[in-house]
């Protein structure tokens, strides 16, 4: 069967699941279910510094990647989603987690104004967080993953906000930063155009997420589907 066959027919049941799953999943219910603007195409930024965890930025980017849009299944469908790294000023290529070595797409002197900024886990640059600071003015969402949340509280951009990240983490982050709302044991929390995953996996959720506050809950099911992604953590009311 065609991916493209596939995917226009895998809206099952589970695009019907009640709002309780999602309860007890332990997403977010606060803020973060309004629709983001319709765009024929969504630039996606994926802020990279040393020590990058890896399924931090590959869960999210395989999530925007696979999003296909189209009618019948004789159409050709498209993606609206596109993707890119940006790295810090001096373009180096960066050693992330496993010994994973990337070279970032742009540098945060040239980088494009995304869409979305993804940041998953690392050790950011002052510079980095600079262009995170100024490029998230001109985001419909920038999200983190795991510690991630820690580069956004440090450019400033979880000031009164409530946020979480990963659990061996919880303690480290409301010491660093005791006047954010730190949310315990919750998958995500989106405030609208800022949020927060509390790491690893739940990356793929709040990307899922995000995904359905574009293109609406069939879309993001559709893409859970052809990952085998079985989570619905992503859901929102």
């Amino acid at each position: 069967m065609q991916r493209r066959t596939f995917l226009s027919h895998s809206v099952t049941a589970a695009s019907l699941a009640i709002f309780a799953g999602a309860l007890q999943a332990g997403q977010n219910t606060s803020g973060g279910s309004t629709a983001l603007p319709r765009r024929d195409r969504i630039r996606v930024a994926f802020m990279l510094g040393e020590g990058s965890n890896v399924i931090d930025t590959a869960g999210p980017w395989e999530v925007f990647q696979d999003v296909m849009l189209g009618g019948s299944e004789a159409e050709d469908h498209s993606h609206p989603f596109e993707l890119f790294t940006v790295g810090p000023a001096d373009k180096k290529i960066l050693t992330m987690t496993g010994g994973l070595r990337v070279q970032p797409h742009y540098t945060v002197k040239n980088a494009p104004q995304p869409n979305v900024i993804v940041v998953p886990a690392q050790s950011a640059t002052d510079e980095s967080r600079a262009w995170l600071r100024k490029a998230s003015a001109g985001t419909d969402v920038t999200m983190s993953v795991c510690t991630g949340s820690f580069q956004l509280a440090r450019a400033g951009l979880l000031e009164g906000l409530t946020a979480t990240t990963h659990h061996d983490y919880w303690d480290a982050f409301a010491k660093e930063f005791p006047k954010i709302d730190l949310r315990r044991g919750l998958r995500f929390v989106d405030n609208g155009r800022i949020a927060t995953a509390g790491g690893l996996t739940s990356g793929i959720d709040m990307a899922l997420h995000v995904v359905s506050r574009y293109f609406g809950a069939d879309v993001a099911a559709a893409t859970a589907k052809y990952m085998e992604y079985s989570s619905e953590a992503w859901r929102n009311s």
